[in-house]
């Protein structure tokens, strides 16, 4: 279960995603320090022409090359580079916090679970055990061994039994959740819900076409 919570929790997948962003912004930053080449190129064509009679034509044309490198710029770049690179340590630093949690929050979970489990078990013994014991309270009862309150007492106990039974097989199906939300399972889609599913798709096909406005789909 650690493995496929460290696969597919959000909380880890949303801290490994915000590392990869921010390694690129630390191979963004250095690229300040990085030579740039510019090309230009300009072509014209001229024709001269005299009364509707056409005369000469002239044709030109110029390239222009510069290459930039970079020599020292007050160290603003150097300081933004130090200043990723630090972020990036943060984040994945984070990033391993945030598997050690899920593993914490799996295992203790599943435990909850086995101890549900367990609990049942006792419980169905113990109301086995009232039940039996109500049955002989019963025939006690009836050769005058056993008085009307013994009677009620052992339904008392077998009652209380049952509840326990039923605590317990709701504990349990608490902690199975529980479990399936630590390993970041627990959604409509993996429960097999009749309900509608989120497809981003659909909203970038609502979107993607929209290069003026600030309007949502939604209209908001």
């Amino acid at each position: 279960m650690g493995e496929i919570a460290h696969v597919e929790h959000p909380g880890v997948v949303a801290a490994l995603h915000q590392a990869d962003a921010v390694e690129f912004a630390v191979r963004v930053a250095e690229s300040a320090l990085a030579p740039t080449l510019s090309v230009n190129a300009q072509v014209s064509q001229q024709w001269d022409s005299f009364l509707g009679v056409p005369g000469s034509r002239q044709f030109s044309a110029a390239a222009f090359a510069q290459l930039n490198v970079p020599l020292y710029q007050g160290g603003s770049e150097y300081a933004s580079i130090r200043q990723a690179k630090e972020q990036l340590s943060q984040d994945r630093l984070n990033a391993d916090l945030q598997r050690d949690s899920v593993c914490t929050s799996v295992l203790s979970s599943y435990g909850l679970l086995e101890t549900a489990r367990a609990s049942i078990i006792s419980s169905r013994a113990a109301v086995k055990a009232a039940e039996t014991e109500l049955t002989g309270v019963r025939e006690e009862a009836k050769i005058g061994q056993r008085t009307t309150l013994h009677v009620l007492n052992a339904q008392q106990a077998l009652l209380n039994a049952r509840v326990s039974l039923v605590t317990s097989q709701r504990d349990r199906v608490v902690a199975s959740y529980a479990v399936l939300g630590s390993i970041g399972r627990l959604s409509a889609q993996e429960l097999q819900r009749d309900v509608a599913l989120h497809d981003p798709g659909i909203h970038f096909e609502q979107v993607k076409t929209n290069w003026l406005g600030v309007d949502t789909p939604d209209g908001r």
